[in-house]
């Protein structure tokens, strides 16, 4: 199957039901609506010389009408450039024109960085304004103006739906490095929904969604998933704790995609026992590590409808998946095992590797390596770096874990960011873990710094007011032992994150580090 035909498929399911509900625009579109909007974009795309293939970005915030669009691109065969909002213009700009970006719909809100990136990515040639006719682009409405279905000319299909087109080229890395771009196609865009489908489907005869987190991330991929079994999309512009409680009564949301660092936050809102979860089935946790304590924490609050997933954007989604009944069972059971990320899902297959390629013994730690359908095909022109991660006739996702004997899997670090202390390995994920597990440490990240002594010394960046650095030492000692634990600790009120909204523990390492070649000894 292509990308746009598991939206059709919901479609077919009820063409009269909601597809998508934007809630701040007042914009309400039913599986029919939305379905006869792709044909009239992707006419008038074609009509401004768009052929199969050609590389389309998305930049803006949530927005039911970028979120049409996207299917549009993909009716008319297109290569989805999603566009990091967060992101620098610089990077953004390197990106666009590194991929060779030809077109962009976007938000009036983010236009004066359209302006900027119109100078500096010289293959970007034709450009919409979803919302409103803005700096001589026109709105998506005069855009389709005289524009009719009929108009739209289907791109070949082969019987096989075009198994290796690129559904996207998506930006991956750039916390070392400029961003590299994943091409995604067919084949495993369509193993990844109809995984992740078999997990999230029949839950309820009433699927509702609620888009919170960036369109541009995962968010964006489960909206893709759910709208296969006819789910609505309700949408929300951003993240906003309160907000998000309030929509899950209020439109009877059924599943919900956070970030873990996102959860927290609605866990920690001081209203967060008052509002309904009632109508919640599923409750999907991905992106980083989850901390076992919040986890516990959040079953007691939503309900068993907590579930975790695995994946990356070179495998997306679903390399493993921990779902709600066994979360709420070792809830109760065995709350040890919430450290986990699950169970390698249906079409993965997991190893875990040493530096040679030989598979780890039982129990011990080494690098998530996988074989599956849903591997991306390539890094876009970097065939040396696509080389680099497919070693051993693997996909290497960077990413280090062990099995425990009911064959559970734990992400124990990236690969980089594990500290080496005394001969010791400490992986800084645990260590992170334990000091969450302290119901007044609200965040903490965790890396080596240097020691003339140990080489390096495990230094943690805590969100916790009022505690002390003691008092959070001898915690994690407690649950670690003397030298996994913390021998130093700055207090911040937030952690630094990259524009991913991940920990950016290179720019914390940098105070300590300096100009050294490497931030390791």
């Amino acid at each position: 199957m292509r990308a746009i035909d598991h939206f059709d498929r919901g479609h077919d399911l009820d063409p009269e039901r909601r597809a998508i509900v934007d809630i701040d625009r007042g914009i309400e579109l039913s599986f029919a609506e939305v379905r006869r909007l792709t044909f009239r974009i992707a006419a008038a795309m074609q009509r401004q010389g768009f052929k199969a293939q050609d590389v389309a970005a998305l930049y803006g915030p949530n927005d039911g009408t970028l979120l049409v669009s996207l299917l549009a691109f993909w009716r008319a065969n297109g290569r989805w450039v999603p566009v990091n909002a967060r992101n620098a213009i610089e990077a953004n700009a390197a990106f666009l024109d590194y991929v060779r970006c030809q077109w962009m719909f976007y938000h009036s809100s983010v236009s004066g960085s359209v302006a900027a990136l119109r100078e500096r990515c010289p293959t970007l040639r034709e450009f919409v304004c979803v919302d409103r006719a803005c700096n001589g682009d026109p709105s998506l409405e005069q855009f389709i103006a005289g524009v009719s279905e009929s108009d739209f000319a289907e791109p070949a299909i082969d019987p096989f739906g075009n198994l290796f087109d690129f559904v996207g080229i998506m930006p991956t890395g750039g916390t070392t490095g400029p961003s590299k771009g994943t091409c995604v196609t067919n084949l495993g865009w369509s193993t990844m929904i109809e995984t992740a489908a078999a997990e999230l489907d029949r839950r309820t005869d009433d699927p509702i969604a609620l888009v919170t987190a960036p369109l541009t991330h995962a968010a964006g991929v489960l909206a893709a998933t759910m709208f296969n079994f006819g789910a609505t999309q309700v949408i929300l512009p951003g993240f906003e704790p309160d907000r998000v409680l309030q929509a899950i009564g209020d439109y009877r949301i059924s599943h919900l995609y956070l970030p873990p660092t996102a959860m927290y936050q609605c866990l920690a809102h001081p209203d967060a026992g008052r509002f309904d979860y009632s109508s919640l089935r599923i409750f999907v946790l991905a992106g980083s590590v989850c901390s076992p304590e919040k986890l516990r924490q959040a079953v007691d609050m939503f309900g068993p409808v907590m579930c975790q997933s695995y994946g990356q954007t070179e495998c997306p989604l679903i390399i493993t998946w921990f779902p709600p009944e066994e979360v709420a069972r070792f809830a109760r059971e065995a709350p040890a095992r919430l450290a986990s990320c699950g169970r390698p899902s249906r079409t993965v297959r997991v190893a875990l590797l040493d530096d040679d390629g030989r598979p780890v013994g039982p129990g011990e730690s080494g690098e998530i390596c996988t074989r599956s359908a849903m591997v991306s095909h390539s890094y876009f022109e970097r065939p040396e770096e696509t080389a680099e991660i497919r070693r051993h006739g693997w996909h290497h996702t960077g990413d280090i874990g062990r099995f425990d004997e009911q064959g559970y899997l734990y992400i124990v670090d990236r690969k980089k960011d594990m500290i080496v202390t005394g001969g010791f390995n400490v992986f800084t994920a645990e260590v992170e873990a334990a000091l969450t597990a302290h119901p007044e440490v609200a965040d903490a990240a965790v890396f080596g710094i240097p020691h003339d002594k140990w080489g390096e010394q495990v230094h943690a960046v805590v969100v916790a007011p009022g505690l002390t650095a003691e008092a959070l030492i001898a915690h994690a000692k407690g649950l670690l032992g003397s030298v996994k634990a913390p021998k130093s600790v700055d207090f911040a009120d937030a952690i630094p994150r990259t524009p991913n909204g991940k920990h950016d523990k290179k720019a914390m390492r940098q105070a300590y580090w300096g100009r050294a070649e490497r931030m390791v000894n």
